[in-house]
Parts: C-alpha cells; sequence; structure tokens
C-alpha cells in the first residue's frame, strides 16, 4: 500500500509525516545558521549604520558615513593591497602543490595511509607554532635561510622589512598549514573517477600526462572548484600568520604586512569604534563575494574550454 493510499483510507498523520517531515530534518542546520551566521551578519550590517564605539555605546545613525571614512582611509588600500598579494602568493602555489600531491598519493605507494597521514600532520598543528617555528626560518639576523645565504656568499634577506618579501614569508606559512588539508580532499575527487576512464584513455594511446589534462582534471572539476573558493574565502580573511609575524602585532614596518582583517582589528578593538570595524567587515564581505564569483567563473570557463576543444579521449567523452 502506498502512502497516497494510506492517507486516503484515514491513517492519521501520513499526508502530514510526508509533507512537513523533511523540512524538520533539515531545520537544525538553517537554525544554527541563523543564530551563528545570518545574525551576525545582519547585526553587523546595522552596526555599521550606526557611530558605535566601546565606551561611549550607540551615539545614533550614521548612514553611509562609516563606509566612506574607512574608503577614504590611505592605510584601508594598503591593507587590500597586502591583503590581495599574500593571497596570490599563497593560493596559486598551495594549490600547484596540493594538486601534485595529491595525483602522487594517488598511485599505488607503499604506506600510502602513513603518507596520507604525514601531509595532513601541519593542518593539525596550531597557527601559533607554524609562525613560531617558521618565523625563525624567516629570522632576519639568525634565521636559517639567511644563515643559508650567507654561508654561500649571498646577502641576506631582510623579511620584515622588504614588502615583497615579508609577503612570500608569511605566505610560506599558510601554504604549509593549508597544502596537505587540500591535497587529501583532491586525493579523494581523484580517486572517485571510474577507472574504466583511463583504460579507454590508456587504449586511445594517453600517457600519464595526457590522462591528467583530458580525464582526471575534468572528472574532478566540481572539487575543484570547492578548494578554489574556500582556498579564496581563507585567503582573504587571513589574520593568525600577519598578526603573529611580528611582536607588535602592527603588520611591521610601514605597514607591509597589515590585511584587511589585521586593520578591522585595529579599528574595532584598538580604536574602540565598532561602527567604521562592522563596515570594513561588510566591505570585505562583498570582496570576497566578487573574487569567489570571479574565480567561480573563470574556473568553469577553462573547464568547459578544455572539453569543448575536444582534449579528452574519444573513447572517454563517449
Amino acid at each position: 500500500m502506498t502512502a497516497a493510499q494510506s492517507t486516503r483510507r484515514g491513517a492519521p498523520g501520513s499526508a502530514w509525516d510526508h509533507r512537513f517531515s523533511p523540512y524538520l530534518f533539515v531545520a537544525p542546520f538553517f537554525l544554527v545558521f541563523a543564530l551563528v551566521g545570518a545574525f551576525p551578519l545582519l547585526f553587523t550590517g546595522w552596526v555599521s549604520l550606526r557611530d558605535w564605539d566601546l565606551i561611549g555605546g550607540d551615539a545614533g545613525f550614521v548612514g553611509i558615513d562609516n563606509f566612506v571614512s574607512i574608503l577614504t582611509q590611505p592605510k584601508f588600500w594598503v591593507a587590500v593591497g597586502n591583503t590581495f598579494s599574500i593571497f596570490v602568493l599563497s593560493v596559486v602555489p598551495q594549490l600547484v602543490a596540493a594538486t601534485a600531491i595529491a595525483v602522487a598519493l594517488s598511485r599505488n605507494l607503499r604506506a600510502g595511509t602513513f603518507w596520507r597521514m604525514g601531509v595532513l600532520l601541519p593542518y593539525v598543528v596550531a597557527p601559533v607554532a607554524v609562525v613560531l617555528i617558521l618565523g625563525d626560518i624567516f629570522g632576519d639576523r639568525y634565521g636559517f635561510v639567511n644563515t643559508t645565504l650567507s654561508s654561500i656568499g649571498i646577502s641576506p634577506i631582510a623579511w620584515h622589512s622588504d614588502l615583497f618579501a615579508s609577503h612570500i614569508a608569511i605566505a610560506s606559512m599558510v601554504n604549509f598549514r593549508w597544502t596537505g588539508y587540500n591535497a587529501l580532499i583532491l586525493l579523494a575527487a581523484m580517486q572517485a573517477v571510474p577507472s574504466d576512464y583511463y583504460d579507454a584513455a590508456s587504449i586511445d594511446g594517453a600517457g600519464k600526462l595526457r590522462q591528467f589534462l583530458s580525464v582526471t582534471l575534468p572528472s574532478i572539476r566540481p572539487t575543484m572548484i570547492f578548494v578554489v573558493i574556500t582556498a579564496t574565502v581563507g585567503g582573504l580573511q587571513i589574520f593568525d600568520e600577519p598578526r603573529l609575524y611580528s611582536r607588535d602585532g602592527e603588520g611591521g614596518p610601514n605597514s607591509n604586512w597589515m590585511t584587511v582583517t589585521m586593520y578591522l582589528y585595529k579599528v574595532g578593538w584598538g580604536q574602540r569604534d565598532f561602527g567604521r570595524a562592522a563596515a570594513i567587515a561588510w566591505i570585505l564581505f562583498v570582496i570576497i563575494v566578487l573574487v569567489g564569483l570571479a574565480n567561480l567563473a573563470i574556473t568553469r570557463l577553462l573547464a568547459s574550454d578544455t572539453i569543448a576543444n575536444g582534449k579528452r579521449p574519444k573513447r572517454v567523452a563517449k
């Protein structure tokens, strides 16, 4: 007997169960999201339109004055430039390295579980420990890198006073933590690709590189998009590594590595101006959305061009 038949014959509650129970099953997620996601976002938007500081409290509605004040601050645009520089230096090498590691782990390696656990260990390490260790490696006077360079007759690098060098150091910390994590996500996607695709590609004469470009990459496109989006969101919100890279936590001389989140923290807790800090948070939110949509469009465009140009082996396309 079907659910509809049992409902017509008077079974109480059957129609209610089938109609409303799915919503009840997913309701806990939306309740938690409303509590810890939607409400803080909307409340921050409300605060961004008011003159609100920690001591004086809410002094009234000011409209978009907080946004205008932030967008006309030169230091804010310095922070935006630093954020994008560190973002590019960390995300691009990170995704390339994660893909290469995932390909290597997808092979029949001895002690494969050991190597997969090994690449995830940096993700488990606390950001403070990572900064302390790599901070010594990139030390100006007695760091491992500069000591090695001096021993071979190369001038040491000013990792803290040089703008580009400081971004390289911070990006290295980010890559150290997140490369293995992204590699395991891509590895799971690669292992889900049917082996028939590779067999057909081999019969058509495709080598390992061609199989990777024409079979693996198009097959893991959804996962690659997910990794790109999450890396974008995390990269533009970077805070721990640049904050802990120097003792003062101010982003170094001339704000060389001050990011948007560090500037938000400085305005919110340093200047006690919650209205302007909330405006920075919303501006960063809009930037992340726009960059994420751009990454999504570019990733889909590249993937569709790869398929449209006929780079897949013919039998695999079938």
